[in-house]
């Protein structure tokens, strides 16, 4: 596994595009994406004022307290470090709207997670990595060290 380049969050037309299915959600339709997404409701850390970020989870079956969910722009990423500021906040997924706690998984249980998540969805995987500024061959070992350079956040359920 190589890094390919720094990731820079989207701008322009593109941050409107990853931020369109914020939409689905405000009009109860979130279920549409399954439950392999889930809204999360958070506090701006200077304004105080909701914000709100749809992300893909990465694990559910192995959490059956909460979800698992990847910093793919990093950890200098808006939502994540508002997660630092306040840990407490909202999810919806599917048809369920729940409070849980952030809690930042260390490295190498990150890595864990993304070595299960690429076995189930191999293609999907390989195509996040290099999203995210990873170039890996597919093995196993390459995912390990790739989600152990990206930030993984557990959701846990209150």
């Amino acid at each position: 596994m190589r890094e390919t380049k720094a990731v820079v969050p989207p701008t322009g037309i593109r941050r409107r595009l990853f931020r369109s299915p914020i939409r689905l959600y405000r009009w109860h339709l979130g279920f549409l994406l399954g439950r392999h997404f889930l809204l999360l409701e958070h506090r701006g850390r200077k304004t105080g004022k909701p914000r709100y970020v749809v992300l893909e989870v990465v694990n559910y079956d192995d959490t059956r307290d909460g979800f698992v969910v990847a910093a793919g722009f990093g950890a200098t990423s808006d939502w994540y470090r508002n997660l630092r500021a306040d840990p407490h906040v909202r999810v919806e997924s599917r048809r369920e709207r729940v409070g849980v706690t952030a809690e930042f998984l260390e490295p190498e249980e990150g890595a864990q997670f993304f070595v299960h998540y690429a076995d189930k969805h191999r293609r999907i995987a390989t195509r996040l990595s290099a999203a995210m500024g990873f170039e890996v061959d597919g093995s196993d070992s390459d995912f390990r060290e790739a989600g152990s350079r990206i930030r993984f956040v557990r959701l846990r359920r209150v």
